[in-house]
């Protein structure tokens, strides 16, 4: 991947992330109710649940949160009844974007979506629009100075699709969606921690972008971040302000 390095994406994004704390934890919270309504609250028998609680771990949510949010979901509690919905549209220079939400009033979303993408340079698109240019996969990233050889050999042994080393040393490993949660625990059984792994939506090509127009686009993603109904942005700009 040329221009900005990978690592130095990655570690940009989290501290966005880091931020974001008590957002991400709104976001979690819908995903696990999601996901236990979808396939039932019990964590051995749905794969789904397991990683939505991972995240929430991961930013040191309360287990009294996961609990509640599965016992909402299950029947247990009276709760909100939340939908996944996704938007396309295009960003600064064409870049594709990709818009997941879950909420409980799609017109509110979708108006809220809109305007973003108007108000900050971009493009609201039609469904289909994008998603062509990305890949539903795993996504399992290593720091730069990881042996690239045990991680070739511990991830495609375990069912990867491929392990990339980048320019910056920032190793890769792509896996079916289906197959992540095999490939990530096979990796940390064998000592391997990663930086960032996650199911996620991966951009076939990037588009490099610097400084004004790098700015404008960072500027529109972190406003679609910050919709209230918002779960996850996806993008192909690898951006250098």
């Amino acid at each position: 991947m040329a221009g900005h390095s990978k690592w130095a994406n990655i570690q940009h994004r989290k501290g966005r992330q880091d931020e974001k704390r008590q957002r991400i934890w709104t976001r979690v919270m819908r995903e696990i109710m999601v996901a236990a309504r979808m396939g039932g609250g019990d964590l051995s028998t749905n794969p789904r649940l397991r990683l939505a609680v991972e995240k929430g771990k991961a930013a040191n949510m309360p287990g009294e949160n996961v609990k509640y949010g599965i016992a909402k979901a299950t029947g247990s509690l009276e709760g909100v009844h939340y939908e996944e919905v996704r938007y396309e549209g295009y960003g600064i220079g064409g870049a594709a974007i990709i818009v997941d939400c879950m909420t409980d009033n799609k017109v509110r979303t979708v108006a809220e979506v809109r305007h973003a993408f108007s108000k900050h340079g971009g493009n609201m698109g039609t469904e289909g629009s994008v998603a062509f240019q990305f890949k539903h996969c795993g996504q399992i990233i290593f720091a730069p100075g990881t042996s690239e050889d045990k991680v070739m050999e511990v991830a495609l042994e375990a069912g990867a699709d491929d392990v990339i080393t980048h320019e910056d040393g920032a190793i890769e490993v792509l896996t079916p969606y289906t197959g992540f949660e095999a490939v990530k625990n096979a990796l940390e059984a064998a000592g391997l921690k990663p930086e960032l792994a996650e199911v996620t939506m991966r951009a076939d090509n990037v588009i490099d972008m610097e400084g004004a127009e790098a700015a404008k686009m960072q500027k529109l993603l972190d406003v679609l971040e910050d919709l209230d109904d918002t779960q996850d942005v996806f993008h192909n700009a690898s951006l250098n302000e």
